[in-house]
Protein backbone atom coordinates (compact mmCIF):
# COMPACT_ATOMS: atom_id res chain seq x y z
CA UNK A 1 0.00 0.00 0.00
CA UNK A 2 1.63 3.12 -1.41
CA UNK A 3 0.35 6.51 -0.45
CA UNK A 4 2.12 9.88 -1.77
CA UNK A 5 2.32 11.67 1.68
CA UNK A 6 2.33 15.40 1.86
CA UNK A 7 2.23 16.58 5.21
CA UNK A 8 1.64 20.36 3.89
CA UNK A 9 -0.69 21.68 7.08
CA UNK A 10 2.04 20.40 9.61
CA UNK A 11 4.89 21.64 7.41
CA UNK A 12 4.11 24.83 7.22
CA UNK A 13 2.56 25.59 10.18
CA UNK A 14 3.20 26.22 14.13
CA UNK A 15 3.61 22.73 16.35
CA UNK A 16 3.13 22.39 19.54
CA UNK A 17 6.49 22.41 21.26
CA UNK A 18 5.54 20.30 24.12
CA UNK A 19 5.42 16.88 22.83
CA UNK A 20 3.69 15.03 25.84
CA UNK A 21 0.42 13.65 25.87
CA UNK A 22 -0.71 15.33 28.73
CA UNK A 23 -3.75 17.38 28.60
CA UNK A 24 -3.04 20.99 28.73
CA UNK A 25 -3.48 24.49 27.30
CA UNK A 26 -1.83 24.19 23.77
CA UNK A 27 -0.16 28.22 22.84
CA UNK A 28 0.79 29.50 19.81
CA UNK A 29 0.38 26.13 17.74
CA UNK A 30 -2.45 24.99 15.37
CA UNK A 31 -1.62 20.97 15.94
CA UNK A 32 0.10 18.65 18.48
CA UNK A 33 2.19 15.54 17.82
CA UNK A 34 0.50 12.57 19.29
CA UNK A 35 0.73 9.09 19.39
CA UNK A 36 -2.98 6.54 18.45
CA UNK A 37 -3.62 4.33 21.32
CA UNK A 38 -2.62 1.00 20.03
CA UNK A 39 -6.01 -1.35 19.74
CA UNK A 40 -5.67 -4.77 21.47
CA UNK A 41 -7.35 -6.23 18.98
CA UNK A 42 -8.77 -4.72 15.83
CA UNK A 43 -11.24 -6.67 13.17
CA UNK A 44 -12.13 -4.32 10.17
CA UNK A 45 -15.95 -4.04 9.61
CA UNK A 46 -16.68 -2.29 6.50
CA UNK A 47 -14.57 -0.41 4.07
CA UNK A 48 -16.28 2.41 1.31
CA UNK A 49 -14.06 0.62 -1.43
CA UNK A 50 -15.33 4.37 -3.73
CA UNK A 51 -13.39 5.96 -0.68
CA UNK A 52 -10.41 3.70 -0.75
CA UNK A 53 -9.71 4.42 -4.91
CA UNK A 54 -10.07 8.18 -4.03
CA UNK A 55 -7.17 7.90 -2.13
CA UNK A 56 -5.45 5.40 -4.48
CA UNK A 57 -6.09 2.31 -2.37
CA UNK A 58 -7.16 -0.79 -4.39
CA UNK A 59 -9.83 -3.05 -3.26
CA UNK A 60 -7.34 -5.86 -2.38
CA UNK A 61 -5.49 -3.64 -0.37
CA UNK A 62 -8.17 -2.68 1.93
CA UNK A 63 -8.50 -6.83 2.99
CA UNK A 64 -4.62 -6.27 3.81
CA UNK A 65 -2.86 -6.61 7.52
CA UNK A 66 -1.30 -3.28 6.80
CA UNK A 67 -5.03 -1.50 5.91
CA UNK A 68 -5.89 -2.96 8.96
CA UNK A 69 -2.99 -1.47 11.46
CA UNK A 70 -2.74 1.37 9.31
CA UNK A 71 -5.97 2.88 9.99
CA UNK A 72 -7.17 1.35 13.67
CA UNK A 73 -4.12 3.44 14.36
CA UNK A 74 -1.95 0.37 15.57
CA UNK A 75 0.65 1.04 13.09
CA UNK A 76 2.05 4.70 11.83
CA UNK A 77 2.70 5.18 8.01
CA UNK A 78 6.23 5.96 7.46
CA UNK A 79 7.50 9.22 6.55
CA UNK A 80 4.34 10.63 8.63
CA UNK A 81 3.37 12.10 12.17
CA UNK A 82 0.06 11.58 13.33
CA UNK A 83 -1.33 15.61 15.07
CA UNK A 84 -4.44 16.68 16.62
CA UNK A 85 -5.32 19.66 15.56
CA UNK A 86 -5.54 22.89 17.85
CA UNK A 87 -8.92 25.27 17.72
CA UNK A 88 -11.57 27.03 20.08
CA UNK A 89 -15.09 27.53 19.44
CA UNK A 90 -18.44 28.64 20.61
CA UNK A 91 -20.61 25.84 21.92
CA UNK A 92 -24.33 26.39 22.01
CA UNK A 93 -24.27 29.97 21.85
CA UNK A 94 -21.30 30.36 24.79
CA UNK A 95 -17.33 31.11 24.15
CA UNK A 96 -15.50 27.32 25.03
CA UNK A 97 -11.84 28.59 24.56
CA UNK A 98 -9.47 25.82 23.22
CA UNK A 99 -11.12 22.41 22.24
CA UNK A 100 -9.19 20.96 19.43
CA UNK A 101 -9.36 17.56 18.41
CA UNK A 102 -9.70 15.77 21.97
CA UNK A 103 -10.74 12.45 20.14
CA UNK A 104 -9.13 12.63 16.58
CA UNK A 105 -6.31 12.41 15.53
CA UNK A 106 -4.84 13.20 11.87
CA UNK A 107 -2.58 10.51 10.06
CA UNK A 108 -1.43 12.29 7.64
CA UNK A 109 -1.66 14.38 4.59
CA UNK A 110 -1.89 12.61 1.11
CA UNK A 111 -1.30 13.70 -2.43
CA UNK A 112 -2.97 11.79 -5.79
CA UNK A 113 -3.41 13.14 -9.10
CA UNK A 114 -2.88 16.98 -7.66
CA UNK A 115 -5.63 16.43 -5.07
CA UNK A 116 -4.98 16.55 -1.46
CA UNK A 117 -6.35 14.30 1.35
CA UNK A 118 -6.43 14.80 4.81
CA UNK A 119 -6.79 10.96 6.81
CA UNK A 120 -7.92 11.35 9.98
CA UNK A 121 -9.00 8.72 12.63
CA UNK A 122 -11.73 9.65 15.20
CA UNK A 123 -11.86 7.41 18.39
CA UNK A 124 -8.10 6.34 18.22
CA UNK A 125 -6.98 7.65 21.84
CA UNK A 126 -6.49 10.91 23.95
CA UNK A 127 -4.46 13.89 23.04
CA UNK A 128 -3.57 17.11 24.93
CA UNK A 129 -7.52 18.45 23.65
CA UNK A 130 -8.99 15.23 25.48
CA UNK A 131 -10.07 17.27 28.86
CA UNK A 132 -11.53 14.90 30.92
CA UNK A 133 -12.37 12.09 28.45
CA UNK A 134 -10.37 9.13 26.96
CA UNK A 135 -10.19 10.36 23.46
CA UNK A 136 -11.92 6.95 22.57
CA UNK A 137 -15.27 5.77 20.53
CA UNK A 138 -17.90 3.27 20.53
CA UNK A 139 -19.14 1.07 18.00
CA UNK A 140 -22.71 2.44 18.14
CA UNK A 141 -21.45 6.40 17.02
CA UNK A 142 -18.97 5.28 14.72
CA UNK A 143 -21.64 3.15 12.82
CA UNK A 144 -23.55 6.38 12.54
CA UNK A 145 -20.91 8.07 11.19
CA UNK A 146 -19.53 6.34 8.90
CA UNK A 147 -22.84 5.24 6.99
CA UNK A 148 -23.97 8.90 7.69
CA UNK A 149 -20.80 10.52 5.69
CA UNK A 150 -21.36 8.31 2.60
CA UNK A 151 -24.93 8.89 2.34
CA UNK A 152 -24.99 12.33 2.64
CA UNK A 153 -22.05 12.43 -0.35
CA UNK A 154 -24.44 10.56 -2.51
CA UNK A 155 -27.64 12.47 -1.69
CA UNK A 156 -25.33 15.70 -2.92
CA UNK A 157 -24.53 17.14 0.10
CA UNK A 158 -21.03 18.99 0.74
CA UNK A 159 -19.56 15.97 3.44
CA UNK A 160 -16.52 14.76 5.13
CA UNK A 161 -16.09 11.08 3.51
CA UNK A 162 -15.53 7.47 5.78
CA UNK A 163 -12.81 5.23 4.81
CA UNK A 164 -13.22 2.61 7.35
CA UNK A 165 -14.99 1.26 10.32
CA UNK A 166 -12.96 -1.12 12.41
CA UNK A 167 -13.55 -2.66 16.05
CA UNK A 168 -10.80 -2.20 18.22
CA UNK A 169 -11.14 -5.36 20.87
CA UNK A 170 -11.47 -2.73 23.63
CA UNK A 171 -14.56 -1.56 25.52
CA UNK A 172 -15.49 1.54 26.60
CA UNK A 173 -17.24 3.26 29.39
CA UNK A 174 -20.32 5.67 28.12
CA UNK A 175 -23.18 7.32 29.90
CA UNK A 176 -25.15 7.50 26.36
CA UNK A 177 -28.21 9.49 28.43
CA UNK A 178 -25.96 11.24 30.46
CA UNK A 179 -28.22 10.13 33.26
CA UNK A 180 -26.01 8.37 35.79
CA UNK A 181 -26.21 5.01 34.10
CA UNK A 182 -23.00 4.65 32.22
CA UNK A 183 -22.30 1.13 30.74
CA UNK A 184 -19.16 -0.46 28.72
CA UNK A 185 -19.23 -0.63 24.74
CA UNK A 186 -17.47 -2.23 21.84
CA UNK A 187 -14.67 0.25 21.33
CA UNK A 188 -14.51 1.49 17.25
CA UNK A 189 -12.90 3.94 14.95
CA UNK A 190 -13.52 5.51 11.79
CA UNK A 191 -10.85 7.16 8.90
CA UNK A 192 -12.42 10.38 7.99
CA UNK A 193 -11.51 12.04 4.83
CA UNK A 194 -11.07 15.18 3.83
CA UNK A 195 -9.26 18.04 1.79
CA UNK A 196 -8.56 19.71 5.22
CA UNK A 197 -10.73 19.47 8.77
CA UNK A 198 -9.81 23.58 9.45
CA UNK A 199 -12.86 24.72 10.73
CA UNK A 200 -14.06 28.24 11.95
CA UNK A 201 -13.15 27.72 15.30
CA UNK A 202 -9.04 27.36 14.08
CA UNK A 203 -9.40 30.89 13.51
CA UNK A 204 -10.84 31.82 16.60
CA UNK A 205 -8.29 30.14 18.64
CA UNK A 206 -6.19 32.96 17.40
CA UNK A 207 -8.09 35.68 17.32
CA UNK A 208 -9.27 34.93 21.06
CA UNK A 209 -5.51 34.89 22.39
CA UNK A 210 -4.73 38.57 20.04
CA UNK A 211 -2.32 35.95 17.74
CA UNK A 212 -2.09 37.83 14.61
CA UNK A 213 1.00 36.36 13.52
CA UNK A 214 -0.41 33.02 13.92
CA UNK A 215 -3.74 34.06 12.85
CA UNK A 216 -2.16 35.57 9.41
CA UNK A 217 -0.28 32.27 9.31
CA UNK A 218 -3.28 29.97 9.20
CA UNK A 219 -5.56 32.19 7.10
CA UNK A 220 -2.72 32.57 4.61
CA UNK A 221 -2.08 28.45 4.62
CA UNK A 222 -6.34 28.17 4.26
CA UNK A 223 -6.34 30.59 1.16
CA UNK A 224 -3.19 29.20 -0.73
CA UNK A 225 -4.25 25.49 -0.61
CA UNK A 226 -7.93 25.54 -0.25
CA UNK A 227 -9.19 29.28 -2.02
CA UNK A 228 -5.67 29.39 -5.12
CA UNK A 229 -8.31 31.30 -6.93
CA UNK A 230 -7.96 34.01 -4.45
CA UNK A 231 -5.68 36.52 -6.14
CA UNK A 232 -6.03 39.97 -4.43
CA UNK A 233 -3.50 40.87 -1.97
CA UNK A 234 -4.11 42.67 1.69
CA UNK A 235 -7.03 43.32 3.34
CA UNK A 236 -9.06 42.35 0.07
CA UNK A 237 -7.87 39.09 0.07
CA UNK A 238 -9.21 37.67 3.57
CA UNK A 239 -12.45 40.13 2.78
CA UNK A 240 -12.80 37.77 -0.60
CA UNK A 241 -11.94 34.92 1.68
CA UNK A 242 -14.42 35.16 3.63
CA UNK A 243 -16.50 35.82 1.51
CA UNK A 244 -16.62 32.78 -0.13
CA UNK A 245 -16.87 30.89 2.91
CA UNK A 246 -19.96 32.53 3.60
CA UNK A 247 -21.03 31.82 -0.30
CA UNK A 248 -19.92 27.81 0.48
CA UNK A 249 -21.62 27.40 4.12
CA UNK A 250 -25.00 28.63 2.62
CA UNK A 251 -25.11 26.29 -0.09
CA UNK A 252 -24.24 23.50 2.20
CA UNK A 253 -27.06 24.47 5.03
CA UNK A 254 -29.74 24.89 1.68
CA UNK A 255 -28.62 21.39 1.16
CA UNK A 256 -29.10 20.32 4.57
CA UNK A 257 -33.27 21.86 4.16
CA UNK A 258 -33.69 19.97 1.08
CA UNK A 259 -32.84 16.19 2.31
CA UNK A 260 -34.21 17.13 6.09
CA UNK A 261 -30.85 16.68 7.84
CA UNK A 262 -30.09 18.32 11.46
CA UNK A 263 -26.94 18.96 12.73
CA UNK A 264 -27.26 18.89 15.74
CA UNK A 265 -24.38 20.55 17.20
CA UNK A 266 -23.53 23.72 15.44
CA UNK A 267 -21.40 24.47 17.40
CA UNK A 268 -18.54 26.47 15.56
CA UNK A 269 -15.74 24.36 16.33
CA UNK A 270 -17.73 21.80 14.32
CA UNK A 271 -18.06 24.36 11.39
CA UNK A 272 -15.68 23.52 8.32
CA UNK A 273 -13.75 26.07 6.77
CA UNK A 274 -14.49 24.80 3.28
CA UNK A 275 -18.62 24.79 3.73
CA UNK A 276 -18.95 20.75 4.02
CA UNK A 277 -20.38 19.02 7.16
CA UNK A 278 -18.07 17.40 9.61
CA UNK A 279 -18.65 15.90 13.07
CA UNK A 280 -21.73 13.65 12.63
CA UNK A 281 -22.17 13.12 16.51
CA UNK A 282 -26.05 13.68 17.08
CA UNK A 283 -27.44 14.44 13.62
CA UNK A 284 -30.73 12.73 12.40
CA UNK A 285 -33.17 13.25 9.66
CA UNK A 286 -36.66 14.38 9.83
CA UNK A 287 -39.56 12.21 9.80
CA UNK A 288 -42.35 14.15 9.87
CA UNK A 289 -41.97 17.44 8.88
CA UNK A 290 -41.18 19.56 12.00
CA UNK A 291 -39.10 22.67 11.84
CA UNK A 292 -38.53 22.30 16.36
CA UNK A 293 -37.36 19.42 15.91
CA UNK A 294 -33.26 18.55 17.13
CA UNK A 295 -31.86 15.02 17.75
CA UNK A 296 -29.68 16.15 20.41
CA UNK A 297 -30.58 15.65 24.08
CA UNK A 298 -28.52 18.20 25.42
CA UNK A 299 -30.13 20.71 22.99
CA UNK A 300 -33.94 19.83 23.90
CA UNK A 301 -34.65 22.77 26.34
CA UNK A 302 -33.28 25.76 24.12
CA UNK A 303 -33.57 23.67 20.39
CA UNK A 304 -31.02 26.51 19.93
CA UNK A 305 -29.75 23.61 16.73
CA UNK A 306 -33.49 22.72 15.46
CA UNK A 307 -34.07 22.19 11.52
CA UNK A 308 -35.85 25.62 11.70
CA UNK A 309 -32.88 27.37 13.00
CA UNK A 310 -30.09 26.02 11.30
CA UNK A 311 -30.01 28.89 8.81
CA UNK A 312 -30.18 31.61 11.62
CA UNK A 313 -27.27 29.53 13.52
CA UNK A 314 -24.78 29.24 10.65
CA UNK A 315 -25.29 33.17 9.95
CA UNK A 316 -24.81 33.37 13.85
CA UNK A 317 -21.59 31.45 13.10
CA UNK A 318 -19.98 32.86 10.78
CA UNK A 319 -20.52 36.22 12.49
CA UNK A 320 -17.94 34.70 15.01
CA UNK A 321 -15.35 33.95 11.95
CA UNK A 322 -15.78 37.13 10.86
CA UNK A 323 -14.77 38.68 14.61
CA UNK A 324 -11.94 36.17 14.32
CA UNK A 325 -10.52 37.54 10.97
CA UNK A 326 -11.19 41.34 11.77
CA UNK A 327 -7.85 41.60 13.27
CA UNK A 328 -6.65 41.34 9.52
CA UNK A 329 -9.35 43.53 8.01
CA UNK A 330 -10.25 45.91 10.91
CA UNK A 331 -13.00 47.29 8.91
CA UNK A 332 -16.50 45.95 9.95
CA UNK A 333 -18.44 47.76 7.19
CA UNK A 334 -17.33 45.40 4.28
CA UNK A 335 -17.67 42.64 6.78
CA UNK A 336 -21.02 43.10 8.52
CA UNK A 337 -21.92 44.08 4.19
CA UNK A 338 -21.02 40.47 3.54
CA UNK A 339 -23.18 39.05 6.27
CA UNK A 340 -26.02 40.72 5.78
CA UNK A 341 -25.83 39.23 2.43
CA UNK A 342 -25.81 35.37 3.52
CA UNK A 343 -29.61 36.19 4.33
CA UNK A 344 -30.30 37.90 0.81
CA UNK A 345 -28.31 34.71 -0.38
CA UNK A 346 -30.12 31.89 1.73
CA UNK A 347 -33.28 33.12 0.58
CA UNK A 348 -32.67 33.20 -2.96
CA UNK A 349 -31.53 29.69 -2.84
CA UNK A 350 -33.98 28.44 -0.66
CA UNK A 351 -36.68 29.76 -2.83
CA UNK A 352 -34.99 28.33 -5.74
CA UNK A 353 -34.06 24.75 -4.14
CA UNK A 354 -38.14 24.39 -2.93
CA UNK A 355 -38.63 25.12 -6.50
CA UNK A 356 -37.30 22.45 -7.82
CA UNK A 357 -38.40 20.20 -4.79
CA UNK A 358 -42.30 20.81 -6.35
CA UNK A 359 -41.02 20.25 -10.00
CA UNK A 360 -40.77 24.21 -11.12
CA UNK A 361 -38.39 25.43 -13.42
CA UNK A 362 -40.28 28.61 -14.55
CA UNK A 363 -39.93 31.73 -12.04
CA UNK A 364 -43.30 33.08 -10.82
CA UNK A 365 -43.98 35.53 -7.99
CA UNK A 366 -46.62 33.33 -6.13
CA UNK A 367 -44.46 30.70 -5.64
CA UNK A 368 -43.01 31.91 -2.57
CA UNK A 369 -46.26 31.68 -1.18
CA UNK A 370 -47.48 28.34 -2.35
CA UNK A 371 -44.30 27.09 -0.69
CA UNK A 372 -45.03 29.07 2.31
CA UNK A 373 -48.29 27.86 2.74
CA UNK A 374 -46.96 23.72 2.04
CA UNK A 375 -44.62 24.90 4.77
CA UNK A 376 -47.24 24.95 7.17
CA UNK A 377 -49.65 22.94 5.62
CA UNK A 378 -47.41 20.10 6.62
CA UNK A 379 -47.53 20.97 10.17
CA UNK A 380 -51.17 20.22 10.44
CA UNK A 381 -50.68 16.59 10.92
CA UNK A 382 -47.69 14.24 11.12
CA UNK A 383 -45.99 14.27 7.50
CA UNK A 384 -43.40 12.34 6.83
CA UNK A 385 -41.34 14.81 4.66
CA UNK A 386 -39.24 11.94 2.60
CA UNK A 387 -42.13 10.04 1.16
CA UNK A 388 -44.43 13.55 0.69
CA UNK A 389 -41.61 15.17 -1.76
CA UNK A 390 -41.30 11.65 -3.30
CA UNK A 391 -44.83 11.23 -3.81
CA UNK A 392 -45.57 14.54 -5.32
CA UNK A 393 -43.18 13.95 -8.51
CA UNK A 394 -46.46 11.41 -9.37
CA UNK A 395 -48.84 14.19 -9.12
CA UNK A 396 -50.17 15.04 -13.00
CA UNK A 397 -51.12 18.29 -14.63
CA UNK A 398 -54.63 17.04 -15.42
CA UNK A 399 -54.95 15.46 -11.67
CA UNK A 400 -57.99 16.82 -9.25
CA UNK A 401 -56.71 18.07 -5.88
CA UNK A 402 -58.41 14.93 -4.03
CA UNK A 403 -56.48 12.30 -6.48
CA UNK A 404 -53.34 14.12 -5.97
CA UNK A 405 -54.34 13.94 -2.39
CA UNK A 406 -54.61 10.06 -2.71
CA UNK A 407 -51.20 9.67 -4.08
CA UNK A 408 -49.46 11.45 -0.79
CA UNK A 409 -51.80 9.79 1.75
CA UNK A 410 -49.02 7.61 2.76
CA UNK A 411 -47.01 10.12 3.79
CA UNK A 412 -49.40 10.88 6.88
CA UNK A 413 -48.96 9.34 10.13
CA UNK A 414 -52.08 9.73 11.28
CA UNK A 415 -54.11 9.53 7.71
CA UNK A 416 -57.62 9.30 10.05
CA UNK A 417 -56.65 12.99 11.26
CA UNK A 418 -57.33 13.87 7.15
CA UNK A 419 -60.30 15.27 7.50
CA UNK A 420 -62.70 18.57 7.65
CA UNK A 421 -60.25 21.67 7.84
CA UNK A 422 -57.19 20.11 7.45
CA UNK A 423 -58.30 18.20 4.79
CA UNK A 424 -60.16 21.23 2.89
CA UNK A 425 -56.48 23.11 3.50
CA UNK A 426 -54.73 20.41 1.51
CA UNK A 427 -57.47 20.59 -1.22
CA UNK A 428 -56.87 24.21 -2.03
CA UNK A 429 -53.24 24.03 -1.78
CA UNK A 430 -53.34 20.96 -4.09
CA UNK A 431 -55.92 23.46 -6.48
CA UNK A 432 -53.24 25.95 -6.80
CA UNK A 433 -49.91 23.71 -7.09
CA UNK A 434 -52.20 21.65 -10.28
CA UNK A 435 -52.72 25.30 -11.58
CA UNK A 436 -49.45 25.94 -10.68
CA UNK A 437 -47.85 22.89 -12.79
CA UNK A 438 -49.90 23.69 -15.98
CA UNK A 439 -47.74 26.80 -16.13
CA UNK A 440 -44.60 24.79 -16.73
CA UNK A 441 -43.35 23.60 -19.92
CA UNK A 442 -42.32 20.10 -19.04
CA UNK A 443 -44.35 16.95 -19.65
CA UNK A 444 -45.46 14.79 -16.25
CA UNK A 445 -42.88 12.13 -17.06
CA UNK A 446 -39.99 14.66 -17.40
CA UNK A 447 -40.88 16.50 -14.24
CA UNK A 448 -41.11 13.46 -12.26
CA UNK A 449 -37.91 12.33 -13.26
CA UNK A 450 -36.16 15.82 -12.52
CA UNK A 451 -38.14 15.88 -8.83
CA UNK A 452 -36.16 12.74 -8.58
CA UNK A 453 -33.09 13.55 -8.72
CA UNK A 454 -33.75 16.36 -6.22
CA UNK A 455 -36.05 14.22 -3.61
CA UNK A 456 -34.48 11.37 -2.44
CA UNK A 457 -36.81 8.04 -2.02
CA UNK A 458 -33.95 6.88 0.63
CA UNK A 459 -32.13 8.90 3.23
CA UNK A 460 -30.39 7.28 6.80
CA UNK A 461 -33.45 7.38 8.97
CA UNK A 462 -32.94 7.18 12.65
CA UNK A 463 -34.36 3.82 13.30
CA UNK A 464 -32.16 2.39 10.53
CA UNK A 465 -28.71 3.91 11.66
CA UNK A 466 -30.60 2.47 14.96
CA UNK A 467 -31.53 -1.01 13.60
CA UNK A 468 -27.50 -1.44 12.26
CA UNK A 469 -26.19 -0.79 15.54
CA UNK A 470 -28.39 -3.01 17.44
CA UNK A 471 -27.50 -6.24 14.88
CA UNK A 472 -23.55 -5.14 15.29
CA UNK A 473 -23.86 -5.50 18.97
CA UNK A 474 -25.01 -9.13 18.23
CA UNK A 475 -21.42 -9.55 15.97
CA UNK A 476 -24.13 -9.31 12.80
CA UNK A 477 -22.95 -6.70 10.77
CA UNK A 478 -24.67 -7.66 7.40
CA UNK A 479 -27.32 -4.61 7.60
CA UNK A 480 -24.47 -2.12 7.96
CA UNK A 481 -23.57 -3.03 4.16
CA UNK A 482 -27.32 -3.60 3.11
CA UNK A 483 -28.23 0.19 4.26
CA UNK A 484 -24.53 0.95 2.66
CA UNK A 485 -24.78 0.12 -0.79
CA UNK A 486 -28.90 1.64 -0.23
CA UNK A 487 -27.89 4.54 0.14
CA UNK A 488 -25.36 4.76 -2.36
CA UNK A 489 -28.62 5.56 -4.73
CA UNK A 490 -31.00 7.64 -2.65
CA UNK A 491 -32.55 8.63 -5.65
CA UNK A 492 -33.28 5.11 -7.20
CA UNK A 493 -36.38 3.43 -7.20
CA UNK A 494 -34.43 0.01 -6.02
CA UNK A 495 -37.63 -2.08 -5.67
CA UNK A 496 -35.47 -4.37 -3.95
CA UNK A 497 -35.16 -2.39 -0.97
CA UNK A 498 -38.63 -0.84 -1.25
CA UNK A 499 -39.02 -2.31 2.76
CA UNK A 500 -36.79 1.05 3.78
CA UNK A 501 -39.14 3.35 1.76
CA UNK A 502 -41.77 3.87 4.50
CA UNK A 503 -42.14 6.01 7.78
CA UNK A 504 -40.93 5.67 11.13
CA UNK A 505 -42.08 2.46 12.93
CA UNK A 506 -44.49 3.13 16.19
CA UNK A 507 -41.78 1.64 18.06
CA UNK A 508 -39.24 4.13 17.08
CA UNK A 509 -40.70 7.43 18.19
CA UNK A 510 -39.38 7.82 20.89
CA UNK A 511 -36.72 5.33 21.29
CA UNK A 512 -33.07 5.85 22.11
CA UNK A 513 -30.89 5.81 19.13
CA UNK A 514 -34.21 6.18 16.85
CA UNK A 515 -35.18 9.77 18.42
CA UNK A 516 -32.84 11.56 20.58
CA UNK A 517 -29.13 11.25 20.82
CA UNK A 518 -26.67 12.58 23.13
CA UNK A 519 -23.36 13.75 22.00
CA UNK A 520 -21.64 10.83 23.66
CA UNK A 521 -19.64 8.65 21.34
Amino acid sequence: MQLKINNRFSSELPADTNESNNTRQVLNACFSYVTPRIPSNPKLIHTSIEVAALIGICELETQSKTFLEIFSGKKILSNSRPYAMNYAGHQFGNWAGQLGDGRAIVLTEIEIKEAFYTLQLKGAGSTPYSRRADGLAVLRSSIREHLCSEAMHYLGVPTTRSLSLILTGDEVLRDVMYDGNPDYEKGAIVCRVAPTFIRFGSFELFSASNDRINLKKLTDFTIKYYYPEITSNGKEKYLDFFKIVVHKTCEMVVNWQRVGFVHGVMNTDNMSILGITIDYGPYGWLEDYNPNWTPNTTDKENRRYQFGNQPEVAQWNLYQLANALYPLIEEATQLETILNDFQTQYDTYYLDMMRSKLGFKLDYKEDKKLISDLEKILQLSETDMTIFFRQLGLVKKDHSPEFAISIINNSFYKPQEIKKEVLNTWHRWFKEYIERLNLENSTDESRNEYMNTINPKYVLRNYMAQLAIEAANKDDYSLIDELFELLKKPYHEQPQHEKWYAKRPDWARDKIGSSMLSCSS
